[in-house]
């Protein structure tokens, strides 16, 4: 059911997915999924990758990762980014983010 609203693409070691920033914004976090992305909200503007360092602090709160966990792969400059959940401890980054994405419901 996760993937059919959120693509999730294993990789070795744990998976990626799909972010659409909305940097700026009056809050921090995540609201949801939108065109196969979780959209998350951060107050920080976009410069010197400010931003990019925010959206990375809320999923790893959001989604109860240690820091090292949450890697932005690719968008830096861009809205919609690729992030890499690494697998930690007992729990697996793909349990994580279902959890979290069954508690949007």
């Amino acid at each position: 059911m996760l993937e059919s609203e959120l693509p999730v693409i294993p990789v070795s070691g744990g998976v990626l997915i799909h972010v659409k920033a909305f940097p700026g914004s009056k809050h921090n976090g995540i609201e949801g999924i939108q065109d196969g992305a979780l959209k998350v909200y951060v107050t920080q503007i976009a410069e010197k990758g400010k931003a990019n360092d925010a959206l990375r602090q809320v999923l790893v709160k959001s989604l109860k990762l240690k820091n090292s966990q949450v890697e932005l792969i690719c968008g830096e400059t861009s809205r919609m980014k690729k992030f890499l959940l690494k697998d930690g401890g007992s729990v697996s980054a793909a349990e994580s983010l279902q959890s979290f994405v069954n508690s949007l419901r």
